[in-house]
């Protein structure tokens, strides 16, 4: 299982890392979705999803994290996830992409917020109560301190868990998603990097 490549060492980094990637703060911070043009000591170059060239200054002690394909056979009742999701036409949200989270992460942003994936699309970062199958894909009920939410993951929809991973990951044509301060109209200020390994694409 994808989740055995996760080093229990570095799961402590790894919480601090995407409790500050899926900051709530959006008002003040910024998201980078694209691939690695180039790293050049502590400058990042960053080729957007939307085709801009964005400079990320990484801060002094700048850290990376990995990410990982998984499956959404690997998701069970009790796990903690995060799902990007939208509204559709049944009234239960669509799934974009899901992260499950190593259990020592568990409860990093809990509640449902705005996303800026996609229009109208929101995070959920929750426990799965359980889970219905049908056609269409699982269904999933999340509870969150406050709430809970249905959501459906259609087939296809990216599914990722989290590993440890080193700057050496960050290689031309490697995908990476972080959030920063925006400094100015092409630069980014941050202090933390994940990386999908092996030709995955963080779909955050």
């Amino acid at each position: 299982m994808h989740r055995k490549r996760l080093i229990t060492g570095a799961l402590t980094l790894t919480v601090a890392m995407f409790a500050a990637l899926q900051s709530v703060d959006a008002a003040e911070r910024v998201r980078v979705r694209g691939t690695v043009e180039s790293l050049n000591g502590d400058t990042l170059k960053v080729k957007s999803r939307d085709g801009n060239d964005v400079t990320v200054a990484l801060k002094s002690g700048w850290n990376v994290s990995g990410v990982v394909q998984a499956a959404v056979d690997d998701i069970k009742p009790g796990d903690f996830v995060g799902i990007a999701s939208q509204p559709t036409d049944s009234g239960i949200n669509g799934a974009i992409e899901v992260v499950i989270f190593p259990a020592a992460l568990k409860g990093t942003g809990e509640g449902d917020r705005p996303w800026d994936s996609k229009p109208n699309s929101s995070m959920t970062n929750a426990t799965v109560a359980n889970a219905v199958t049908s056609v269409n894909g699982p269904t999933l009920t999340l509870t969150y301190k406050g709430g809970q939410r249905k959501i459906n993951i259609p087939k296809g929809t990216p599914v990722v868990t989290l590993a440890t991973a080193t700057k050496a990951d960050l290689k031309p044509g490697a995908g990476v998603f972080i959030t920063g301060e925006q400094t100015d109209a092409t630069t980014v200020s941050a202090d933390r990097v994940a990386v999908g390994l092996n030709g995955t694409v963080p779909p955050m």
